[in-house]
Parts: C-alpha cells; structure tokens; sequence
C-alpha cells in the first residue's frame, strides 16, 4: 500500500503539528529533540512541500550549532543532565542541507549553510580513528567516545558525500574530505569488529547499504543473510533481533535500503505492511510487539513519521532529491589510501 496525497499531507501535518515556534521539531509534542531526527524530520517536510515549516527547521538547527561545529543533546537512556556531542548527529546537516537543493534548486541556499556544513564535517572527521572509524561522540569536557558505531559511521558515510557534493556545486574542494571518506567507507564495508557490538540492531544490518558502500550484488547478499533474523513476514523490521518488536521507522529505513539494491518489490511489500503503525491523524506509532501488536512504547514520533515520508518519495522516486539514499546524485566514494611499500603513513 502506498499512501495517498491526503494520507502524506497528514503525516506532514502531524510533524508540523509538534514543531515548536523556534521551528525545533521534537520526537513529539514537548518532547526531547536531537539534531539528525530533527534533520530527518525537515527533509520530510521538504518532500511533501511544506518547504516554510523546513526553512524554519533548518534555521533553528544552524542557529543552534555551537563553535566546535557540533549540537550537544541529551544521551537517550541517560540522565536527564547528560549531554554529548554527536558526530553524526552533527554530520547529518550535510545530507539535509543537500536534499533541500535538489528539491529547491536554490543555489543561494547552499551558500548560506555552507559554514554550517563545514564545521560540522570538520567535527565529525576531528573524531577520525587511526582504523578509519569514527568516535561516536565528544563529551561537552572534549574528551572523545571510546568506541565507534557502525550505524553511525554509515549515516556520517552519506552526509560526508553529500558534503562534498555541495562543495563541488560550490566551485570548491574538500580533498581531506575524500580521502577520510576512503578510510571511513572501508571501515564501515569491512572492519565489522572495529566497531562497537551492535549486531543485534537491524540499523547495523541495513545502514552500510543505505551508505553506499557495497555494490548491488553484496548489498543483496547482506540483505538475504539476516533478512530471516529482523523481517517478521506481514509486519516488519525487527528494532533487534532478539525481541518481539516491530518499529515504523526501521522498517520505512529499510525498504529504502531494498530499494537501493533492486528489490523493488520486497521493499513495496514492506513497506505496505507496516502502515498498520500509521494513526488515523497520519502521525505513526514507534512500534509494536507482536502476536499481541501492542503499541510499545506508547508514543508517536515525527521522526517514525518522517522516515515513512522519505520513504514513500524514494519507492515512487517521484521527489527530485530521492536519489540523494540510492547514490546517483552524490560524488562516488573514493578508494581507501594504500601506504606505499616501506613508507609509513603518519
């Protein structure tokens, strides 16, 4: 099933219904907020036109940022005081700052975030790792993260591309982007154990794929070796594979990823079966166990909402910014620096 005009313009509605008059777009009305779900939240909104309600999440985000680059936000599942710096939280800018000129076209737009853009690439790629991986974050004392995070890394994958994309629009280069894009994109292909063990998340199945990293033919080896693991056949993706728990937004993120690799039809199918999570008044619920398809937890999140927007518009590739998720709009990613035989790199 895929959704009418007037079923997407109430899910619309229901994202702009708990932005707050600072244009900051929380998880729901009065509501924590964090910086790639509010992103994630404006390209919606740009999809379905409702490109003032963006423009005014974007300017919150941008005025906002602090100096180093970065958005500090609370940790989920922390203390209510405890506050970090995500690196691809920062990051994400990129990819909705790039998403809003393929769907506008306003070249004026990518002149004025640039700066933005820059520091919070620049941020993300200070917390570079000798393996390629990227710390997951910086405390508001500086001190980095002791550990990366493969779902993470890949979504910086995609925003360092999209960064680099505006820069050649621009006229500009960013070489050092490039070659710690390499680095980066190999890592997060083929050093599964350099990050953190995540691997009971679905997001840590599909979101290399969403990435670019791995050709078609490998995207679909990755998609069939788990797919029994995280896909409940009739309901969707598997938040983990160990819980009876299916969630809106990784199983809109995922049909996205089958998209990406030619399954057109498995990611229709998907999709379709979720939609049993949208509310009547367009918002969806984060997810629901399942033989009892109970609501857990009992909320509706304009993120759950967004990714089902953006994944509406890339299945029926009708948005001009829908291929930003296959690749084809964004610079390829290059190969990883090989040091020359004798010659350390410092």
């Amino acid at each position: 099933m895929m959704l009418s005009d007037r079923d997407r313009g109430a899910t619309a509605g229901s994202i702009v219904a708990a932005q707050r008059n600072d244009g900051a777009i929380p998880w729901y009305p009065g509501g924590r907020w964090d910086p790639w779900d509010h992103v994630e939240c404006a390209m919606a909104l740009d999809a379905e036109g409702a490109h003032e309600e963006a423009l005014r999440a974007f300017r919150f985000l941008i005025a906002r940022q602090r100096h180093d680059g970065a958005w500090a936000c609370p940790i989920v599942g922390g203390r209510e005081a405890d506050e970090v710096l995500e690196a691809n939280g920062a990051a994400y800018i990129a990819t909705g700052t790039w998403h809003r000129f393929l769907m506008q076209g306003d070249r004026r737009i990518l002149h004025e975030w640039w700066p933005a853009v820059e520091r919070a690439i620049d941020f993300a790629m200070d917390l570079q790792r000798e393996d390629g991986t990227i710390a997951w974050a910086r405390n508001l004392a500086g001190r980095a993260g002791d550990h990366a995070l493969l779902t993470g890394c890949a979504s910086i994958v995609m925003s360092v591309r999209c960064g680099l994309a505006i820069a050649h629009e621009l006229g500009g280069e960013r070489p050092d982007w490039e070659l710690s894009l390499g680095s980066l994109a190999h890592a997060v292909a083929h050093k599964q154990d350099a990050f953190a063990n995540r691997s009971r998340y679905s997001m840590d199945w599909y979101y290399p794929i969403l990435a670019g990293v791995f050709d078609a033919d490998e995207a679909r080896e990755r998609i069939e070796e788990r797919w029994s693991e995280f896909v409940v056949e009739g309901l969707g993706a598997r938040c983990v594979n160990d819980r009876p728990w299916i969630t809106s937004a990784e199983t809109a993120e995922l049909a996205i990823a089958l998209r990406c690799c030619g399954l057109d039809e498995e990611a229709s199918a998907l999709f379709s079966w979720v939609q049993d999570l949208r509310h009547g008044d367009g918002s969806y619920w984060t997810g629901a166990t399942y033989p009892d398809g109970r609501h857990f937890p009992n909320e509706r999140t304009t993120w759950s909402g967004g990714a089902n927007l953006l994944a509406v518009h890339v299945l029926r590739g009708v948005s001009p910014a829908a291929d930003i998720f296959t690749g084809s709009s964004l610079p390829a990613i290059p190969e990883p620096l090989e040091p020359e035989a004798g010659i350390e790199l410092s």
